[in-house]
């Protein structure tokens, strides 16, 4: 069901996919769509969490390769499975992490660059051994930096995708390399 979810909302984007259209894609009654999800809503949360958990779990793989000589050197590595899922996993392009549909779609208490930023600022903590409370802000400054850059690149289409992701690297990587952090 979140397969066909996540292929309706990259066709139709969130506002064209019904229960109806989700339960019909997936090849399942309507009926065992709502055993599982009360509404449309709720189908497109759980296709935002299992999202994060992918990019979560891919900053971490991917960290733990690395050879990093910084801990802002991760932001790089960070945008490039950003980009990645943004060209290749079917409906992020549409959804990304749930902001479409909802600021706070995966935690009611946070909004979603919240939730993001610190996932990746507790990644870059553990890994390069800095304090947390010392990196979250610059994270989630880097994050809001980020997102609105790639804003520019993949939804506004003034410039070539390629070079408006470059430049935000570039901007992201200038902010984060001069920000002041502590060991844990």
């Amino acid at each position: 069901m979140l397969e066909a979810c996540a292929e309706l909302v990259g066709e139709f984007g969130y506002d064209g996919v019904t229960t109806t259209l989700i339960a019909e894609r997936a090849g399942v009654a309507v009926g065992s769509l709502y055993q599982f999800f009360p509404d449309k809503r709720a189908v497109v949360q759980a296709l935002t969490q299992r999202n994060l958990d992918r990019f979560m779990t891919e900053i971490g793989r991917r960290l733990d390769e690395a050879e990093l000589a910084h801990w802002y050197d991760g932001a790089d590595l960070i945008f490039d499975i950003y980009v990645q899922m943004y060209r290749e996993v079917p409906g992020f392009a549409r959804l990304r992490f749930g902001h479409a549909v909802d600021l706070r779609l995966i935690d009611g208490d946070r909004d979603n660059n919240t939730v993001i930023a610190d996932g990746m600022a507790m990644f870059l903590s553990e890994r390069f051994g800095i304090s947390f409370d010392d990196i979250r802000l610059k994270v989630a400054v880097a994050n809001e930096i980020a997102d609105s850059i790639l804003n520019l690149a993949f939804r506004r289409k003034l410039f070539a995708e390629d070079t408006v992701i470059s430049e935000a690297k570039a901007v992201v990587r200038g902010y984060l390399s001069g920000a002041t952090v502590t060991a844990a």
